[in-house]
């Protein structure tokens, strides 16, 4: 499951004990679950290999807070030290460099270096199983966000390239997020024609890929006859083989001319 579902978000987890000693532990089965109100969930596991549990699911479970950091490039080596397995009671906000920042409404700290920190309560604890590696879902309510207004842009939202999140994957590997981003327009005021409306000698062709198939299917119109003929008269098209129909297509779509590719395929 760690090596296909991924890559994952980061939950750097902030918490303090009941004695108000400070907890520092990042995980990575974490995401946020709703916006209204505004709800994380992250799950300490219980150890496999002894089956006893973390210090953050504890200091959950008594104090009800906790801060949910985001993690960046630049203290990804930092959070990866913090989640060696310091006996109970070790700051691991001191093992490993970060400074801590008292929050404005819960009791754990903010790790100062992360570009955005979330301070939270626990709703509720779901524990998934009792066994070595079982969960515990830890649903938080967001209470107050801090955003370091360098990763703003010039609208005032999150810049995904300059907030430059990790996600974790499989074994040892992570991925830096900036390095690894595409655009997909999302379908939400547009209807597109589906990919059924596709002639099938282009869903079945070797040439384009199901990617291309998804462009095409989400224009609004399709070319009509006459956009067609005026086309292939000016790009003396009538004469192509279907394979060359298809790779003058698809160097189309690879430069956003959706419609010019529709043309080569209704030709």
């Amino acid at each position: 499951m760690l090596g296909a579902v991924q890559p994952r978000p980061i939950a750097f987890a902030s918490t303090v004990d009941a004695e108000g000693r400070v907890n520092l532990s990042p995980y990575s089965f974490f995401n946020v679950f709703s916006a209204n109100p505004p709800v994380m969930i992250f799950s300490p596991a219980r150890r496999v290999r002894d089956n006893t549990i973390k210090h953050t699911l504890v200091n959950a479970q008594n104090t009800k807070e906790v801060v949910i950091n985001i993690v960046n490039y630049e203290i990804v080596q930092q959070m990866s030290l913090s989640s060696t397995e310091y006996a109970e009671g070790v700051n691991e906000f001191e093992k490993s460099g970060l400074t801590e920042v008292p929050s404005e409404v819960v009791k754990p700290p903010r790790v100062a270096e992360s570009p955005v920190q979330f301070e939270c309560k626990v709703k509720e604890v779901v524990e998934l199983g009792q066994e070595g590696g079982a969960g515990n879902l830890i649903i938080c309510e967001v209470v107050m966000v801090h955003v370091n207004d360098a990763v703003l842009d010039d609208q005032g939202k999150i810049d995904p390239f300059k907030i430059d999140t990790v996600a974790r994957m499989g074994g040892n590997w992570y991925c830096r997020s900036k390095d690894a981003m595409f655009e997909v327009p999302k379908p939400l005021s547009s209807l597109g024609v589906g990919v059924d409306a596709i002639p099938s000698h282009a869903r079945n062709s070797d040439v384009l890929t199901g990617n291309d198939l998804g462009k095409l299917g989400n224009v609004e119109q399709v070319p009509d006859q006459e956009e067609v003929i005026a086309f292939a008269k000016a790009e003396q098209a009538y004469d192509l083989k279907l394979e060359e129909k298809h790779m003058r297509a698809k160097e189309r779509i690879a430069k956003g001319e959706l419609l010019e590719a529709w043309k080569y395929l209704l030709l």
